[in-house]
């Protein structure tokens, strides 16, 4: 017995110097700690602790005291999550698709969605048609533009058949839980003003009618294949006339739309796909308040996606504060070449998307390409330098998983779908940015980082009990008990 412990203690200090830059998601069932004591997650400042199941779980205690404490009262709680992931671009199922060998790509796909053995990603965005992140233009019902198919009698999903559809239903395999939103960036080129994909145009409004139905026949074919598309989007982005592939809708356009449209043909043809509004940046709350204001609009939507590359993620509270029984979404964020540093963004991302965005009322928490390759593309006239979840090298088939892999597991692995927030005092003053939940199963889930320069000891109260942990400077800690 005594010889076991040596080697045991000897096989954990192993663990501990080998988990310097990777990550260590072991063992596999201790996300779920069931004998009363906390399990600990860390990712370092510097990135060479990723992700790290800390070896001993510490314990409740009474009479400790602490530099910041946060009370956690689960009967106090704000909105269900619906999950955390990415968007499965046409790029991203075509890297996964191209540069691996169906063993490899089954073990990365495991990594990343697996909830027990991977960080459980819970929630996927798709694209309606072609993106900036796909390997050509392209929609459903692709005609010459001086024809009209207002049948949509060309409707055809077969260009997904290739790449999207087996990569999905490969993750669905692996995690069938996985919650699916899908996005157009433009409408058919027949059915806009400018008879163009890209470059923005606005919706023939006299085509209405035909695109709702196009919604339809996109989520029924997908459903013929066993995928259920729980979430749409009007339009990504509608106030940017991109030059790829884009559409603009103001707010009138888009209540209109909803009103008159999408919303009675969802309830003509029995979908019961969620209908979300907006999808754009932080900076311009006025467009969803104003679609909301309608009341004949109002009753079809389900709430409001947001993006993150301008404006403030406090704008998301503004529109939950005043439709309260309408959802936030947090629909995409992309890190880039542009910001390299792992430390800036750790504290960054830490801050408004994986703990902020759900401190705004956020159900959900999406990065952009799930995978990209080692040039970061396939790209179609969009971002240059934008990263994924991965990277997927097209020569040596190597994966590179990158911060966005650890700050989703933070909180993916962790936070079960129909979990609910709850509601904790802001500690950001403090330096401490934090997020609490509880899952179904009565297990509970806070993410702590330390935005000061020196580590800070943060006690967690509950029930006249406590646990303190010392967080180190730019560290991020997920705890589960």
């Amino acid at each position: 017995m005594q010889g076991f412990m040596i080697r045991f203690i000897f096989l954990l200090l192993i663990i501990q110097i080998s988990c310097k830059g990777k990550e260590i998601l072991i063992p596999p069932s201790s996300n779920n700690p069931t004998d009363g004591t906390i399990g600990v997650w860390k990712t370092s400042h510097d990135g060479s602790i990723l992700l790290y199941r800390q070896p001993i779980n510490i314990k409740f205690s009474t009479n400790i005291t602490a530099d910041v404490n946060i009370d956690i009262d689960a009967a106090k709680t704000r909105q269900s999550m619906e999950g955390f992931g990415a968007a499965l671009t046409g790029s991203s199922a075509y890297v996964l698709m191209k540069n691996l060998s169906s063993t490899q790509r089954i073990n990365i796909l495991k990594d990343l969605f697996d909830p027990n053995t991977g960080i459980g990603i819970s929630y996927l965005r798709l694209t309606i048609g072609a993106s900036d992140f796909s390997l050509t233009n392209y929609t459903y019902n692709d005609i010459a533009l001086d024809q009209k198919d207002t049948a949509l009698a060309s409707f055809s999903i077969a260009t997904e058949e290739e790449y999207i559809i087996p990569v999905l239903k490969e993750i669905l395999a692996i995690n069938p839980n996985v919650q699916i939103m899908a996005s157009p960036w433009s409408a058919p080129a027949w059915m806009k003003l400018n008879k163009s994909l890209t470059n923005g145009g606005r919706l023939d409004s006299t085509i209405y009618n035909t695109y709702a139905n196009y919604f339809v026949k996109y989520i029924n074919a997908f459903a013929s294949y066993g995928i259920t598309i729980n979430t749409i989007t009007i339009q990504n982005e509608p106030l940017y006339a991109a030059p790829y592939l884009s559409l603009e809708m103001s707010a009138q356009e888009q209540i209109n739309f909803i009103k008159n449209a999408i919303g009675p043909a969802f309830a003509k043809n029995n979908i019961k796909t969620k209908i979300l509004i907006y999808d754009h940046n932080w900076d311009r709350p006025d467009y969803p308040i104003t679609v909301l204001a309608d009341s004949a609009a109002r009753q079809y939507i389900s709430g409001t996606a947001f993006h993150c590359y301008a404006g403030s993620v406090g704008a998301m509270s503004q529109v939950s504060n005043q439709y309260p029984d309408k959802g936030i979404y947090f629909t995409e964020c992309s890190g880039g070449e542009w910001a390299k540093d792992f430390g800036s963004n750790l504290a960054w991302n830490t801050e408004n998307i994986i703990v902020g965005a759900p401190r705004n009322d956020a159900k959900n928490v999406l990065f952009w390409n799930l995978a990209l390759d080692e040039n970061f593309g396939p790209r179609n006239g969009g971002c240059q330098n934008c990263r994924g979840v991965i990277a997927v090298n097209s020569i040596n088939n190597k994966i590179q998983k990158n911060i966005e892999y650890y700050l989703l597991g933070h909180a993916s692995k962790f936070v079960l779908y129909n979990a609910k927030r709850i509601i904790t005092a802001d500690t950001r003053s403090a330096g401490i940015s934090q997020v609490a939940y509880i899952n179904t199963d009565g297990t509970k889930a806070l993410l702590a980082y330390n935005h000061q320069s020196v580590s800070q000891k943060i006690q967690i109260n509950e029930n006249g009990k406590s646990f303190n942990y010392l967080i180190e400077p730019g560290s991020l800690v997920t705890f589960k008990w």
